[in-house]
């Protein structure tokens, strides 16, 4: 399958040479022309992948980064001219996984492409998972019930298939977060606890009330 790559750059010429590199290499891409609404964009595209390149028109690439962490974990690439020590500490406090400055070398972009995707979607995420009426789809990262369904985030999306790989069982705190932390998802016990409220606020929306279920001291269970 083809993975989608978004460019935030505005520099015509840069936004031309990513899109005839990452064409040429077998993905699809698309590149943002009009900045008065990046992150709106990022959301109808609905790219795997984002480019981003950090002095933009109106939002600056830190800003939009920001913003697409409210409601995506897709891989972020700062690719920039900025090459300070602090503008890539910024990058990656506010959520970048790399930062590589231009001029950049192809090949070391498409490696660090390459990697990300494979880091994000893993092979196996194509497979299906049912409990109770309830489906998981991996690779679109949708949950399903009764025709209804609800994106998740990557985040979700893994401790989704946690529980369901563990269906019927209870599924420690720690047991959870380690294998988070163990598929490069830095997720600590109280950044836990909002992921599964958020997970369960979706799973509501789609009929499927106290689907997760706490068990006191123990974990939780599907």
């Amino acid at each position: 399958m083809k993975r989608k790559i978004l460019i935030v750059e505005d520099d015509c010429t840069i936004r031309t040479q990513l899109k005839n590199l990452l064409t040429g290499n077998g993905y699809e891409a698309e590149a943002v022309t009009d900045f008065t609404d990046t992150v709106r964009i990022v959301k109808e595209y609905a790219p795997h992948l984002v480019l981003l390149d950090i002095k933009l028109p109106g939002n600056s690439g830190f800003e939009i980064c920001s913003q697409i962490r409210i409601f995506s974990d897709m891989p972020i690439i700062f690719v920039t001219g900025s090459n300070t020590d602090m503008d890539e500490l910024c990058s990656i406090m506010l959520g970048g996984d790399a930062f590589i400055t231009k001029p950049y070398n192809t090949a070391i972009l498409l490696a660090k492409i390459a990697s990300l995707l494979k880091r994000a979607y893993a092979s196996g995420q194509g497979e299906v998972f049912t409990w109770k009426g309830a489906v998981l789809h991996l690779e679109s990262s949708l949950i399903e019930n009764e025709g209804q369904k609800a994106e998740l985030t990557k985040n979700e999306v893994k401790i989704l298939y946690y529980l369901f790989k563990n269906a019927g069982k209870i599924c420690s705190r720690n047991d959870i977060v380690d294998f988070l932390w163990d598929n490069q998802l830095y997720v600590d016990d109280n950044a836990l606890s909002v992921n599964v409220a958020r997970i369960r606020e979706k799973l509501a929306g789609i009929g499927l009330t106290d689907f997760i279920k706490t068990k006191h001291r123990q974990g939780y269970t599907l």
